[in-house]
């Protein structure tokens, strides 16, 4: 229950307005999905499915799947552990004296990704990437620091969301889909009807354009409190005194676009501010 009311209250953040409208639009998609807006039953019905799949995705439990969905494990190689561990432990002792609310049981956890990555979920999840390990010490200290960033923002509830929700709401197309196709060939076959197959037909393009549009939307209303959520984390990073090692790995990001990336935490994930911008706002925190 404290999650929720912490997730709810960081929509004052101005920069959450665009996850907000996701949020709004996620609860009409499911509540239209259930024929909501045609009887009381069905909006009743439709509200609660999608406030149960918020609390699931708050819980826990979402931030297991959303582990599940990126591979990440608990590091299991000896000399993986020898080496991340002491870099973790001395960027949680250093995020803990800046942010003393932070989880005492946040967790590491790796993936088979040969892309430098890392990303921080939930209230106790960092993840980093194979790739990552080409990186020097100070680099993954830096990269750390940025995500425990994330973490004392308490934005990652919103990566949750975005993600459990996006995979929920498509489960319910996928079974729309295939109910729609389902009926619609058993009639067509019964009454031979060519009208029948036509009508199907065109009612699955209409679901799958629905899927693609509404993807596009919900990665174009998240784009904002992202990149806003990005400068934060880069702050809390420059604060907790990795922000030159940061502006470093920020400036390799520019060897690594992936333009062959796809589906809505691709979009996400491309969604940061550029390098280069990230890179000036540290610039002038030194400055200052």
């Amino acid at each position: 229950m404290t999650y929720i009311i912490d997730f709810f209250q960081n929509f004052k953040k101005r920069s959450n307005i665009g996850v907000a409208i996701y949020l709004v639009l996620n609860t009409l998609i499911v509540i239209g999905l259930f024929g909501g807006f045609g009887s009381v039953q069905g909006f009743i019905f439709g509200s609660f499915v999608y406030l149960l799949s918020l609390s699931i995705a708050l819980s826990p439990v979402g931030e297991w799947i959303l582990r599940l969905q990126q591979g990440c494990k608990p590091i299991a190689r000896q000399e993986h552990k020898d080496r991340l561990m002491p870099l973790f432990d001395e960027v949680y002792r250093r995020a803990k004296e800046l942010d003393p609310h932070l989880p005492d049981d946040v967790q590491l956890f790796i993936s088979k990704d040969k892309m430098p990555n890392a990303f921080a979920t939930g209230r106790k999840t960092i993840c980093v990437t194979r790739g990552f390990l080409e990186y020097s010490d100070e680099e993954i200290k830096a990269t750390l620091a940025h995500e425990f960033g994330h973490l004392s923002n308490k934005d990652t509830d919103l990566v949750l969301i975005v993600a459990v929700g996006n995979l929920i709401v498509t489960s319910l197309f996928i079974v729309y889909r295939l109910f729609f196709l389902a009926v619609g060939i058993i009639f067509s076959i019964a009454y031979r009807s060519i009208g029948t197959a036509i009508s199907t037909f065109f009612i699955d393009m209409v679901l799958v354009a629905m899927m693609w549009v509404w993807t596009k939307i919900g990665t174009a209303l998240v784009m904002h409190s992202s990149r806003q959520n990005e400068y934060l984390a880069d702050k809390f990073a420059y604060d907790c005194g990795y922000g030159d090692n940061l502006m470093t790995v920020l400036d390799s990001f520019n060897d690594y676009e992936d333009d062959n990336s796809k589906g809505l935490w691709a979009n996400l994930a491309s969604s940061h501010p550029d390098p280069d911008e990230r890179i000036a706002k540290i610039q002038e925190l030194r400055a200052a």
